[in-house]
């Protein structure tokens, strides 16, 4: 399958972003409680990218790997980055408002979770979720 895309730019934006996510875990098979932590990954993600990126965007597809299967999400933003990458991975900590459990809580969400991130540059968050 191609790679899909869609833009961030607004809450409609995480709507689909979401929508797309779940699709493509059930294309996949992954089980029910697999589908729920991936689509939630990605809900927090596109949601950081709107809200802390100003927006950006999310491309999904699904994958396979050394005799696995399964789906891989991008979320690609153009704003302020991220100074401190591992004060920003942990528990609690927020740039914003927020709970501090977007990243964090991604991560511990997904089988593998990539965070390519500079102040000025931007920032880039990879998950993927294999099929079990």
């Amino acid at each position: 399958m191609t790679e899909q895309e869609l833009s961030i730019t607004a809450n409609d934006g995480v709507v689909l972003a979401r929508q797309l996510v779940r699709t493509l875990a059930q294309e996949c098979r992954l089980s029910l409680v697999e589908q729920t932590k991936l689509v939630t990954a990605a809900s927090e993600l596109a949601r950081n990218t709107l809200i802390y990126g100003g927006g950006g965007t999310m491309t999904a597809a699904l994958v396979s790997e050394r005799g696995r299967r399964g789906v891989r999400v991008a979320f690609v933003d153009h704003g302020p980055g991220i100074e401190d990458i591992d004060l920003a991975l942990t528990d609690g900590w927020t740039s914003g408002n927020g709970m501090g459990l977007g990243l964090s809580g991604s991560r511990r969400l997904v089988d593998d979770f990539l965070l390519d991130s500079a102040p000025g540059q931007g920032t880039t968050v990879t998950i993927t979720k294999w099929a079990r």
